[in-house]
């Protein structure tokens, strides 16, 4: 790959992390129609770290030589490429959520609402209810939703085995087409605070840069190294038990995951409440509108997908041209 598909991928990984950073899109969804899904796909599960035990032979030309064929034979650039593009795209957003979050909470929830409520509806199709099975999975996934939302969420510490675990979880969402892996932090209430921590540590980051003290970096970067932890530990081991379950019990997880997104609805919409103090004809047409717009944004992505094939085989058809 030269520069220019480097810089392709990057741009992907921008619009993936930019659809992760918020409950509804999914970066999974993206890297469908982007192209990239199934060549993601097959570069996670692919990952070796035996690879590593190449390294004391770089001191030597044919050991580098070995070390950087395993690495491109691991698509390892090419997972560099779309990383940075992802964390670019987190950094960016954490910091507009982390504002929106204080100056209009109730209508940054509203827009969630719209999010998911949508990403279920375009889901729809993914949904089979016609075996005990697939029916018991479904109202699992609505249980677990609301229960995990409402209790375990609200009574997770955010300490660091737990942000190590919700790591190793979100991370498996986000490559998941149709579930967000913030949706998934939003329901284990982890979400405003990991918005809130990235925005802090990129902050730091740059405050060091300049000289600043880098005691200041050192609370909010165990954070976010302990999460990343997480997310690597997922990648390499829960990755291969999900696609496990879609290979062996695909209509069943689909279903599972489709009601996941229903009855994670009742998190984003008690907050709403909450955050309104008094209801009144503006203010409710303002969380309406929230609500249409987040809605809007899933319709729209969903528009230029044409149907959305979980299986990871583009949709043949062109996508429409926009004017």
């Amino acid at each position: 790959m030269g520069v220019r598909a480097y810089l392709g991928v990057y741009l992907r990984g921008i619009a993936m992390g930019a659809a992760d950073a918020v409950p509804g899109v999914s970066g999974g969804t993206i890297a469908l129609i982007t192209g990239i899904y199934e060549r993601l796909v097959t570069a996670i599960t692919e990952l070796d770290p035996r690879a590593l035990a190449l390294l004391p032979g770089v001191t030597t030309a044919d050991g580098r030589a070995r070390f950087r064929e395993r690495l491109v034979e691991m698509e390892v650039p090419f997972l560099m490429a779309l990383g940075l593009g992802i964390v670019t795209a987190l950094i960016t957003v954490a910091r507009l959520v982390e504002w929106a979050m204080h100056a209009h909470r109730a209508l940054l929830f509203a827009f969630f609402v719209g999010l998911i409520a949508a990403s279920a509806v375009v889901l729809r199709d993914e949904v089979d209810l016609g075996t005990t099975g697939r029916l018991v999975a479904g109202l699992a996934g609505v249980s677990l939703a609301v229960v995990v939302a409402s209790e375990v969420g609200s009574a997770l510490p955010s300490s660091l085995p737990v942000l190590f675990v919700v790591g190793g979880i979100a991370i498996c969402a986000m490559i998941l087409p149709g579930v967000s892996g913030s949706l998934i932090l939003l329901l284990l209430g982890q979400y405003e605070f990991l918005t809130g921590t990235l925005s802090t540590f990129t902050e730091r980051l740059v405050d060091v840069a300049r000289g600043g003290s880098v005691d200041a970096l050192v609370e909010p970067g165990t954070v976010v190294v302990t999460f990343c932890a997480g997310a690597v530990v997922g990648l390499l081991s829960v990755a291969h038990a999900v696609k496990w379950a879609l290979e062996h019990y695909r209509e069943a997880t689909l279903t599972f995951l489709v009601a996941l997104m229903v009855g994670a609805l009742y998190y984003p919409s008690n907050e709403v409440l909450k955050a309104v103090e008094s209801w009144t004809a503006a203010t409710a047409l303002g969380v309406l509108s929230a609500v249409v717009v987040g809605a809007a944004v899933v319709l729209a992505v969903d528009y230029v997908t044409g149907d959305i094939d979980l299986d990871g085989d583009a949709d043949e058809r062109p996508a429409p041209t926009a004017k």
